[in-house]
């Protein structure tokens, strides 16, 4: 698999996003899918303290025994989550949650240590120093950042007194492109790496979902979203642009997968897609997805 480069880390272009771990699936399915990632050539792995009530990390920690020195470990903090997770940015607050993530996923060391959310409570100043005390420690690698504005990535870099954040992990697809002006614009003019989540709109860009037809159960839409989100997600708007996008895959001989991949990657900052899976078969599918590199001129044609 193709690599590219998040401050001094090389990474996959594809990444495995653990947010289902501990929650939608348990220790031994984790482990298979863990496994599928790593044949497949996937690096980078992306979890947060909060995912799974905590377990997440747990569960990656010991898929990955014997293989650590083999990916790209990445982590984040700040949010509230499980009672014991109360969320924040402080100096104090960042050791204690660096120390918990360590001690779950069975490390020395996180490669790629990301702050959640804007802390506003907090100063800026005060996290961005204490995380570069971390890495002069050596225990984090390199720093970034997560749901941040463009306004915000600028305060974060006047704030820094190291090298500052090398990335920041925002949501963009191709049904949801807002950030492009911001996130994805800021990082492009600062020199930062930009990692999108939820790559397929909550699975609509993988086409389960149809016009008309009622959300499955056990789906995502049906077990994270409320009657009135699922609402607001599926409109006859979306519909119209996936029904497009599908005819433009379509007549490149690709699929919609391929598609939400690949025009990711072609976006100049990004360094790697996240990506969530609960099997093997959606591990290799989303890895083989990452292979299609689209032209400028198929980039500037996509609707």
């Amino acid at each position: 698999m193709r690599t590219r480069s998040i401050g001094s880390l090389a990474v996959s272009v594809i990444g495995l996003g653990c947010n289902n771990f501990g929650w939608r699936i348990d220790q031994a399915h984790t482990r298979e899918v863990v496994d599928a990632a790593i044949d497949a050539g996937i690096t980078l792995f992306d979890t947060a303290d909060i995912y799974g009530d905590t377990q997440a990390e747990t569960f990656l920690g010991r898929a990955l025994e014997g293989r650590r020195d083999r990916v790209v470990l990445a982590t984040k903090f700040g949010k509230r989550g499980d009672p014991a997770i109360t969320g924040g940015a402080t100096a104090r607050y960042v050791r204690d949650a660096i120390e918990g993530s360590l001690r779950r996923l069975g490390t020395d060391r996180i490669d790629l240590y990301q702050l959640h959310e804007p802390r506003p409570e907090t100063p800026i100043e005060e996290t961005m120093g204490v995380l570069d005390e971390l890495v002069a420690e050596g225990k984090v690698r390199e720093i970034g950042c997560s749901n941040f504005s463009a306004t915000q990535l600028r305060e974060a870099a006047d704030a820094a007194r190291g090298p500052g954040f090398v990335c920041v992990q925002n949501e963009l697809n191709l049904l949801d492109r807002d950030d492009l002006d911001e996130g994805l614009a800021e990082a492009e003019r600062s020199g930062m790496a930009y990692l999108p989540y939820f790559p397929l709109a909550s699975g609509f860009l993988t086409g389960k979902y149809r016009r008309g037809e009622p959300v499955a159960a056990g789906s995502r839409l049906d077990t994270w979203f409320d009657a009135q989100e699922r609402a607001d997600v599926l409109t006859e708007s979306r519909f119209d642009r996936l029904e497009a996008l599908e005819a433009f895959a379509s007549g490149h001989g690709r699929s919609l997968l391929e598609l939400a991949f690949a025009w990711l990657l072609a976006l100049p900052p990004v360094a790697s897609v996240i990506a969530g899976a609960t099997s093997p078969t959606q591990v290799m599918a989303n890895a083989a997805a990452g292979e299609w590199a689209l032209s400028p001129e198929e980039l500037a044609s996509v609707p």
